[in-house]
């Protein structure tokens, strides 16, 4: 029978529909500010840009936060080979995270008036620092929601004796989850020391914590997906999750660079950010051994599409697009701009958005009993949204190379009307990529909300899947390793592209270099990403067609205790 081993488990299916419905509305907030982008009077006074943009990146906290936590309990009783504990702690803690969705969404309005609701020396509604704009009632009740889901986890693993590499990467995670998000429950009047602090708690969650709850979450959708060798992922997320804190540490200190911190930083910041894509190279190249260790069909399709999204796009939005910027000499230039722009959208949707994607297209199947759901909608969902990120982070790119010559080089006014003209093409892309990416999002919401509700329409002669030859070859470990060297190479043109902003000629008033190398590397760089990945996905479905057949969301797979 087609069913999950423990009940529990279904305590995540509530996240994963909220997670769905939060993203659906932030991707609304998100073409709304690529209209305001083009037209700023557009709801001036009613709903200001700056409003709009709070909303919109605290949504994408919130539905992030949302897939981890129901990843987390779908597969925690799998890992402990028992029930999950206190399931009124996780009950209450689904309330709380609503409560705090809606109180945000409310206080950050006030920003429009000025109104922070100062009490004690504290902003108790909203204080304005970006990522970190919630306020003190909102800190407070985040710090207790934080410390249940550790909790629960910790209280559900097994004793420490018995804990493999899975378990004590999602252990550390949730306990550094709560812990680092102290650094941002005070304020501090010194602005460079208070942009310090505030960066604790962004790039340790984004750049430490977050990266090792996904390294091991990932891990374990690999034993699930494809019965892959726990002691083997297990090798994996340890070198991974080190890997990352190795670097990310004090690769903290890019963000130093230009807040009123010692000089010294520059050097140490550029050093060891430059290590960061190092685990994430190890991710991506790991991903490729799991999928093809048995040659089989792929049962889950969508599932896989959007893991294997997640971990590309982290290799390409995070580990490339951040290693472009991450020096001192290129960072004097990108920081602040829509090159900026490209790398969080592609970082914080594509690594950390796509996971939860992913183990929503696992366990929403299992839980809602549908063994041969049609896969067809999931699989469109995926090119959507995939192609249309990938667009939005092209036209960032492009738009943020314009903005660096001609507002930072040549110095003409953002104010006076010189830098949006010279920006219109980049920003008419926006909303048309966009309305792309927005249209997968519909899709994929659609699909995995009624998915097992509906009836199934699967046909039981689906469109032949394609032969093993041409795009459809088994994908050699050597090809893979050229696409990668590609994807890289083209992000050392991207370098370069900044780097030459320093050149005397371009600032003496010719963009002919940054032009040419944006111009060549950023296409380049995204042209190899959506390739290799259709080449991927090709290679897998000419396995042969495969019906979905009892996912290991029922027992869990041998040595996972």
């Amino acid at each position: 029978m087609f069913r999950i081993e423990y009940q529990t488990q279904r305590l995540s299916l509530r996240f994963f529909m909220v997670m769905l419905v939060l993203f659906f509305f932030q991707t609304a907030l998100g073409l709304l500010l690529s209209a305001q982008h083009i037209d700023p009077t557009l709801l001036a006074g009613t709903l200001n840009f700056n409003v709009i943009r709070t909303q919109h990146l605290n949504l994408a906290i919130f539905w992030v936060l949302c897939g981890f936590i129901g990843t987390i309990l779908f597969v925690g009783p799998l890992l402990s080979k028992r029930e999950l504990a206190s399931p009124w702690l996780i009950k209450f803690l689904f309330y709380a995270l609503l409560a705090v969705v809606a109180w945000n969404l409310a206080t950050q309005l006030l920003a429009q008036q000025g109104i922070a609701g100062w009490w004690m020396g504290q902003p108790m509604f909203q204080e304005g620092l970006e990522y970190l704009e919630a306020g003190r009632i909102a800190d407070v009740v985040i710090l207790i929601g934080f410390a249940i889901l550790c909790y629960v986890v910790l209280r559900t693993f097994p004793p420490v004796s018995q804990w493999n590499e899975i378990h004590w990467g999602l252990g550390l995670g949730v306990l550094a989850l709560t812990l680092v998000w102290v650094f941002g429950m005070f304020f501090v009047e010194r602005l460079d020391v208070q942009e310090y602090f505030r960066w604790y708690v962004v790039h340790y969650w984004v750049e430490g914590v977050w990266e090792v709850i996904h390294i091991s979450l990932v891990g374990f959708l690999l034993v699930l997906l494809f019965k892959a060798d726990v002691k083997s992922v297990g090798y994996a997320v340890f070198w991974g999750i080190s890997l990352v804190w190795l670097s990310g540490l004090i690769g903290n200190a890019h963000h130093y660079f230009w807040i009123g911190t010692p000089e010294f930083w520059q050097f140490w910041g550029s050093l060891f950010s430059a290590l960061e894509p190092l685990p994430l190279i190890f991710c991506f190249w790991h991903i490729y051994l799991d999928a093809h260790q048995d040659g089989k069909p792929i049962p889950n399709m969508p599932a896989f599409a959007f893991l294997l999204g997640s971990v590309v796009l982290e290799q390409v939005g995070a580990g490339i697009l951040g290693f472009t910027m991450t020096f001192a000499l290129t960072n004097v230039w990108s920081h602040g701009t829509w090159v900026t722009a490209a790398h969080a959208h592609l970082a914080l949707f594509g690594t950390f958005g796509m996971l939860g994607l992913a183990a929503a297209y696992y366990a929403v199947p299992v839980m809602r009993g549908a063994a041969n759901f049609d896969q067809r909608l999931g699989k469109l969902a995926f090119w959507l949204v995939f192609t249309g990120i990938l667009g939005l982070g092209f036209a960032f790119a492009i738009g943020g190379t314009v903005q660096v010559y001609v507002y930072r080089t040549l110095g003409l006014d953002w104010f006076g009307g010189d830098v949006a003209p010279a920006m219109l093409i980049a920003k008419a892309m926006v909303p048309l990529f966009g309305i792309i990416f927005t249209a997968g999002v519909a899709l994929l919401a659609y699909d995995l909300l009624t998915l097992g509700l509906r009836e199934n329409t699967a046909a039981s002669a689906e469109s032949p899947y394609p032969a093993a030859a041409g795009w459809g070859r088994p994908l050699s470990g050597w090809e893979t390793g050229i696409w990668l060297l590609a994807m890289w190479v083209f992000g050392g043109v991207i370098t370069l592209g900044l780097l030459s902003f320093n050149l005397d000629t371009v600032q003496q008033g010719s963009a002919l270099v940054p032009y040419i190398m944006g111009g060549t590397g950023y296409p380049g760089l995204l042209l190899a990403t959506l390739f290799f990945v259709w080449r991927f996905l090709h290679s897998l479905e000419a396995r042969g067609h495969a019906r979905l057949t009892p996912l290991a969301g029922v027992p869990a797979p041998a040595g996972t205790a």
